[in-house]
């Protein structure tokens, strides 16, 4: 697998966080005093995310990560 970029990185965290706080359960235990942010972070480090990235590349070439 190919490294994940910062802005990927941002966008995958950002777009899980909404989903918890808008009620989405969580994929880890949460801590006391748990922010929707701090799970997902949590979330992400630990790879448990249902999420995947698709880059598309200037050639029209795709690539999916996190499959």
């Amino acid at each position: 697998m190919q490294k994940i970029t910062r802005f990927e990185r941002a966008r995958v965290i950002s777009a899980r966080s909404l989903q918890l706080a808008l009620g989405a359960p969580p994929l880890v235990k949460p801590g006391k005093g748990a922010s929707a942010y701090l799970l997902a972070k949590e979330e992400f480090e630990k790879g448990v995310l249902p999420l995947s990235i698709k880059r598309v590349y200037p050639n029209g070439k795709t690539e999916l990560l996190g499959e």
